[in-house]
């Protein structure tokens, strides 16, 4: 997989944002369901939280394994948002 392109690599960081976001609430016992507007808001957080980690990741660390790391940051602050939820 080529992620010499910055917009790739930005839409993959997206889409998961998304999806953390998303798995974040549905593991809340809430008899409502998540809001949409909420679930958007804490995707856009997890996603500049991301892009943040993305730019200041080290310069020698590229390609998959930069993407990968940015993920895992990604993941590991959604766990950590969900322990202080809870």
């Amino acid at each position: 997989m080529n992620l010499k392109s910055k917009k790739i690599s930005l839409v993959i960081l997206g889409a998961t944002a998304i999806l953390c976001s998303r798995a974040l609430f549905f593991f809340f016992n809430d008899t409502e369901g998540p809001n949409l507007l909420i679930v958007g808001g804490l995707a856009m957080a997890i996603y500049f939280l991301s892009v943040a980690a993305y730019v200041f990741v080290p310069s020698k660390i590229t390609g998959l394994k930069k993407l990968s790391v940015v993920v895992c940051v990604q993941i590991l602050s959604v766990i950590g948002l969900y322990f202080c939820m809870k």
